[in-house]
């Protein structure tokens, strides 16, 4: 590693969280590595004024991966990111939010550990806090929750092979923050509650966290995957579930 410096050096990797949207929320290390790179690996959902923090001679290159869409494959990422570092460049990989949550931000930096190029990692504000606080809904409060949990609900619950156990997930009595979850929604309430959680529990999924066009839309275990139907809400967005969801009504400050 190069220590905690942010200046140019030949042949290293910058791994940066981009935060989840708004621009403002990138963090100063990660817009001062925008600036002094030589190349930029950037992810689809980032907002367009972060690329603006480049120098003119930097390279930049979409790298984007969305489900459902042909993309870039994580093998040729990997090697791009490798190559270039190897030619004495500064490279970024900007990331939307964190990049070691849910961000293969840790994949990525293993790659190059393996291959022995130098690199370092700029955290980002994840979208759990980011799109949560942007919505009016805590993670945590004194006398509501004491723990959240975060999740990935991109595997259908209901199927066999699914690698998150949900059963255990329905008997913790703490926020429940799901990722990736915008098309198995119906399945995860159904066995949410198939598995001890109330119905009654309050639910909401963010669209579009902390973006000029997000969109909340709150419910309980019972009815919130039928109300997202109903406003056509869809990736990218957040699920929360739990107490802390009825905040909001106090809380909610961007959304009027």
């Amino acid at each position: 590693m190069k220590g905690s410096s942010v200046s140019a050096s030949p042949g290293i990797v910058y791994i940066v969280g981009a935060g989840p949207g708004d621009p403002g929320l990138i963090t100063l290390k990660g817009a001062q590595t925008l600036r002094e790179a030589d190349i930029v690996l950037h992810d689809e959902l980032l907002h367009h004024r972060l690329l603006d923090l480049v120098s003119p001679t930097c390279e930049l290159v979409y790298v984007g991966k969305r489900g459902g869409r042909a993309s870039n494959t994580q093998q040729s990422i990997n090697k791009l990111m490798v190559e270039r570092a190897r030619e004495g460049l500064t490279v970024v990989r900007l990331k939307g939010g964190d990049p070691l949550i849910f961000g293969r931000g840790g994949e990525e930096a293993l790659h190059l550990k393996q291959a022995g190029v130098d690199f370092e990692i700029v955290p980002g504000i994840s979208a759990a806090s980011g799109a949560t606080a942007y919505a009016g809904i805590p993670l945590t409060h004194r006398g509501t929750a004491s723990a959240a949990v975060i999740v990935t609900g991109n595997e259908d619950p209901e199927a066999e092979t699914c690698s998150v156990d949900w059963s255990a997930l329905a008997q913790l009595d703490a926020t429940l923050v799901i990722f990736m979850a915008a098309r198995t929604l119906p399945s995860i309430c159904r066995t949410l509650v198939r598995h001890g959680r109330a119905s009654t529990t309050p639910a909401a999924i963010i669209q579009w966290g902390t973006w000029s066009r997000q969109k909340t839309v709150e419910g309980t275990l019972a009815t919130l995957a039928e109300r997202a139907a109903e406003t056509s809400v869809a990736s990218p967005a957040l699920i929360v579930m739990g107490e802390v969801v009825t905040l909001r009504n106090q809380l909610m400050w961007r959304e009027y």
